[in-house]
């Protein structure tokens, strides 16, 4: 039994090289970022290189950069620090029904705090309505939060767009951008957001650190505060080796983007055409061109996901059923019923997310047991059996 790992949405292994870069600010370099003697000047030296590595994968400037402890912390400080700090020019939000729950659970609390949130609606192609983001503008819109690329279905957003449409109303904009950094290319300046959330875990780096990336003369208010750090736009002692592996998690990320846009993106491919070809009743949910290249989500009629996603993970596969922070609900996927799709599609999808370092011989060993487990879980569904 062959094990491969295709929950790449859901985190990355840890690049070597990565850990190489860390090693040394747990054990030798391990001053405080913010003290001012030797070993703390050592330690933010380190940090301000890293902060350029970062920018330099983003079209940043590296004092737009600000360090958090992941993605979600990102989110909400994007959200409910805008908001607090725009509440006298208004009190609305727009967003969409498909975004992350770091998203859509801080649009909640905004909500209870006064604040009215506008939902947005997706095509079945998981693409943003624009006909109707461009309605649910009002003179009280202080913000729109769009993410980039979509988690469950690696739908890409029209951001162009909708910071033309942003820009227009001085209204602010942010991005969701955790599953795009590292897998296309990522130009904030181009793109014209303000703000953009980043998760270092999801690129081959550690876990427990993320990315803030706020524009130059963007307002919001900090979510934590304390001390001075990060230009006094996140307060806490940095986590220097977590940055430092972020930093180079970008470095590595830059420089293998020619690969992902090649190589992995013909192995989703070859992965997704021979499940449609091979297995009756099957389809890929979202858009199949507007979408980035690790990601295939594709349900099979007749299947319970839960079911083939353990069947798979006793033969040596990993993959998941949408994303890892809502594992355990009881709740459908709110993407994929945002895309029109009926019950039993959704109950049987199954997201397949690669990474660079998904090999040829992983996708072979999926294509070679995918087929035969289908077909035993559905000899035992008397609803595939009665349709």
């Amino acid at each position: 039994m062959r094990n491969v790992y295709l929950d790449n949405n859901a985190t990355t292994g840890l690049d070597l090289r990565v850990l190489e870069a860390m090693t040394p600010y747990f054990v030798e370099t391990f001053g405080n970022a913010s003290s001012i003697h030797t070993y703390g000047q050592r330690a933010r030296a380190a940090v301000e290189d890293a902060r350029r590595q970062v920018a330099d994968l983003l079209g940043a400037q590296p004092q737009e950069i600000v360090f958090t402890s992941g993605g979600t912390e990102s989110d909400n400080t994007a959200l409910s620090g805008v908001a607090t700090a725009l509440a006298d020019k208004g009190r609305h939000v727009v967003t969409t029904s498909i975004e992350h729950p770091a998203v859509l659970r801080t649009c909640e609390q905004l909500s209870k705090q006064g604040f009215v949130v506008t939902y947005v609606p997706v095509g079945r192609d998981g693409i943003v309505r624009m006909d109707e983001l461009a309605k649910a503008l009002t003179d009280q819109t202080i913000l729109v939060s769009v993410m980039h690329v979509n988690n469950e279905t690696g739908t890409i957003q029209p951001l162009h767009e909708i910071a033309e449409l942003t820009r227009e109303r001085r209204i602010v904009f942010h991005t969701d951008a955790v599953q795009s950094a590292g897998k296309i290319p990522v130009d904030l300046k181009d793109l014209g957001v303000d703000l953009a959330s980043f998760s270092a875990h999801k690129l081959h780096g550690p876990k427990g650190v993320g990315v803030l990336f706020v524009r130059r003369g963007v307002r919001f208010k900090p979510l934590l505060v304390g001390g001075s750090h990060e230009r006094g736009r996140r307060a806490g002692t940095e986590n220097v080796p977590g940055i430092i592996g972020v930093g180079k998690a970008c470095e590595l990320a830059r420089e293998a983007l020619s690969d992902m846009n090649t190589r992995v993106r013909a192995l989703r491919d070859r992965l997704e055409q021979r499940i449609l070809d091979e297995i009756p009743q099957s389809a890929v949910n979202g858009s199949r061109t507007e979408r980035a290249p690790h990601v295939a989500n594709i349900s099979f009629r007749g299947v319970e996901g839960e079911a083939l996603l353990i069947s798979l993970d006793f033969q040596g596969v990993a993959v998941s059923t949408g994303s890892a922070c809502s594992s355990g609900s009881l709740e459908p996927s709110h993407v994929l019923k945002a895309l029109g799709q009926s019950q039993d599609l959704i109950r049987g999808s199954i997201r397949f997310s690669l990474s660079r370092m998904t090999t040829e011989q992983d996708i072979d060993y999926v294509l070679e047991i995918l087929p035969p487990t289908v077909a035993r879980i559905r000899e035992m569904s008397p609803l595939y059996r009665e349709g």
